[in-house]
């Protein structure tokens, strides 16, 4: 009798004979691409006045500079992954890697606007190529559950690394330099992976992936790239016919798009993974503890500079010791799930982040930066332990073959996290600054109509107005707006304190029969 080997079992096997040290060299070098995403993600904050400085872009460009990596990104994240899948994952790395080198050297020498937002928008696409592999490689280099939650727990704390070095490097990179050299780390950052990585990344891929399906893939963009687009507005300008029309056609796409792919026999994204109840409810933790991370981090950061007048560079030398316990916290539950149920561990972080949020709801306004950098300290737990683990989840609940499709999955729920937390959080935050703002009697007479109506709209617009008129008035204003902001922090922070909470329940009752790590 005949006994049938499946490729994925060939494998598996041949994972396993590899020797752990070029497991780990493989990891190693799969970081790389991880910290360039995460630096570039938070980089390019510090060089846009040095932008808008040498290339003298208009409002529209200068939003589209920012705009473009994101939107691409997104609207590309699940076609990518897919695409992994079916002509190797490590193929697709290289690919993104080679594209992103090149065209971050290209754009790092951008002399229009026009110029500038195209290579952005052509590094999403690379971008997109690279994330998903990451993870997905992961996944196939580490099949032994414990050794791939510490690999796991190492690639978000690279994320996490990078996006506390982005600032810091950004800063110091545009003042000894110029902004080119925000995208010029790239290169350098490429060379290792892009030199050993064919020789020590094992390739993977799914066995039987079937044909790939345009009209899936055109429909996967005009999902996202919609969604983020109204998001971004909603956060930005408030709530407006442009975004929400936004939102909602992307809403709409997304149900064209989920009824195709369960007509397909081969579906660019296979929605039976939504089917299971770990994997769902791995995926809802991941974005809501990128919610809380990146709602929280919106109003300490205006806080600390606006308010407490820090500079930027110092506002995120402060945020540090936070970022570091993010990075701590995903190392420290690795073992801990040997001893405790999985989904217990991710319902403690996230109850982590709601502490982190009661602190600020329930606290007193004189704390000042000492509460609200404790509170981000807790949160910052909270978010490194339910991240680690809720990402485990999402690949240990995939199969092998499909590993692309789950994080891609887990990457765009990263992006539409981060972007909810923003938007949501935002848009309330500002909508209470407006209301509950009391400015002090005299100030009309004394400042141009573009001031006042940036007073009134923004604590940035406020603190700007502030240094038009003498110095009584100016105090004056400076705690009217103040009192204003605080007042909006607190229903932010109650409200990620009721989501958070919520969240924390429902990952210990969904996923309290995922067994303990062996």
């Amino acid at each position: 009798m005949t006994t049938s080997i499946s490729p994925a079992s060939v494998q598996r096997d041949s994972s396993a004979m590899r020797p752990p040290w070029r497991d780990w060299l493989a990891l190693g070098l799969l970081m790389f691409p991880v910290l360039l995403v995460a630096v570039d993600n938070t980089a390019l904050t510090f060089a846009l006045p040095a932008i808008a400085r040498a290339l003298e872009p208009t409002g529209l460009q200068l939003l589209w500079i920012v705009d473009a990596y994101p939107l691409v990104l997104a609207g590309l994240l699940v076609s990518m992954g897919s695409l992994g899948d079916r002509i190797g994952r490590r193929r697709l790395l290289v690919v993104g890697s080679l594209g992103f080198a090149g065209l971050s050297a290209a754009t790092a020498f951008a002399p229009t606007p026009e110029w500038l937002i195209a290579g952005r928008a052509a590094l999403g696409f690379f971008g997109a190529m690279l994330m998903p592999s990451t993870l997905s490689l992961i996944r196939n280099i580490f099949p032994e559950p414990n050794r791939r939650r510490m690999a796991i727990a190492i690639w978000a704390a690279g994320f996490s690394g990078g996006a506390a070095l982005g600032p810091i490097l950004g800063g110091w990179l545009v003042e000894h330099f110029w902004w080119g050299a925000v995208f010029l780390v790239a290169v350098p950052l490429m060379l290792p992976l892009l030199a050993l990585g064919p020789a020590f990344i094992p390739e993977s891929r799914d066995p039987a992936p079937g044909r790939a399906d345009i009209p899936s893939v055109l429909l996967s963009m005009l999902v996202m790239v919609p969604a983020v687009y109204g998001i971004k507005s909603v956060a930005t300008e408030g709530p407006g016919p442009a975004g929400l029309g936004s939102i909602a056609f992307g809403l709409a796409m997304g149900i064209v798009f989920v009824r195709r792919q369960h007509r397909l026999e081969h579906p660019l994204l296979d929605m039976s993974l939504f089917r299971n109840r770990v994997f769902s409810m791995a995926i809802s933790a991941n974005v809501l503890a990128l919610f809380s991370f990146n709602g929280f981090i919106l109003f300490l950061a205006q806080h600390l500079q606006l308010l407490e007048g820090m500079t930027p560079s110092a506002a995120g030398i402060a945020m540090l010791p936070a970022l570091a316990a993010t990075v701590t916290a995903g190392l420290v539950v690795v073992p801990l799930v040997r001893k405790v149920r999985p989904g217990y561990v991710v319902a403690a972080g996230l109850s982590f982040s709601a502490v982190g949020y009661s602190m600020v709801a329930f606290g007193n306004d004189g704390g000042g930066p000492p509460l609200l950098l404790a509170a981000l300290l807790v949160l910052a737990l909270g978010v490194g332990t339910a991240e680690t683990i809720s990402n485990d989840l999402i690949l240990g609940s995939a199969p092998p073959a499909k590993s692309g499709a789950a994080a891609a999955i887990s990457e765009t729920g990263y992006e539409v996290g981060s972007l909810l937390g923003t938007a949501v959080l935002g848009s309330i935050l500002t909508a209470s600054y407006q209301q509950n703002l009391r400015l002090p009697a005299g100030l009309e007479a004394m400042l141009p109509g573009t001031s006042l109506h940036n007073a009134r709209e923004t604590l940035a617009g406020a603190v700007d107005a502030a240094n038009l008129v003498p110095a009584p008035l100016a105090g004056a204003l400076k705690d009217a707006a103040a009192a204003a902001f605080d007042s909006g922090v607190h229903v932010t922070a109650a409200i990620g304190l009721v989501l958070m909470a919520t969240a924390a329940v429902l990952a210990a009752v969904v996923l309290r029969k995922v067994p303990k790590a062996a």
